[in-house]
């Protein structure tokens, strides 16, 4: 019955979502973001550094899954999503949880069985696989959709 916690790493957003996997059953135990609330950088990483591990604590997740960086034409953004899932990678392994990494592509695919779909499909996808009944903001929805992919891939 392993806990995962699924991971949207962004400087200003990150998404969280956590499940449980039973009997190959995929189990909604909580969702939600964590938001930086500043513009400096060193503060932001501190915020996804210190929500990550709040989660982790509270769920004691047995393998966290995190999405990869994609290339963007933006170098900047890029280097700052690079910034924030590394401090909540840090977060991670700081507890010794295993980390497991998957590729947007490969998330979309996996969740809406096609791998250049929009984040509203995706919501709803993740909506309808953990028959919910509320639509889990954007972000924690695209971290549902990374968890449930490696329940997928690993079960």
């Amino acid at each position: 019955m392993p806990i995962v916690l699924g991971i949207d790493p962004g400087s200003c957003v990150t998404g969280y979502g956590v499940i449980r996997y039973i009997d190959q059953r995929i189990i909604y135990l909580d969702s939600g973001c964590i938001r930086t609330n500043t513009t400096h950088l060193a503060s932001k990483l501190k915020f996804i550094y210190s929500g990550i591990s709040k989660v982790i604590q509270k769920f004691s997740p047995d393998y966290v899954a995190i999405e990869q960086v994609f290339m963007s034409k933006n170098a900047d953004s890029v280097i700052k999503l690079g910034q924030a899932r590394g401090a909540a990678i840090v977060a991670v392994v700081n507890q010794e949880v295993p980390v497991f990494e998957y590729a947007a592509r490969q998330i979309k695919q996996t969740v809406t069985g096609t791998g250049r779909a929009e984040k509203k499909q995706v919501q709803y996808m993740v909506r309808t696989l953990l028959k919910l009944q509320f639509n889990p903001q954007i972000d924690a929805a695209d971290a549902l959709a990374i968890a449930i992919t490696h329940c997928h891939i690993s079960y």
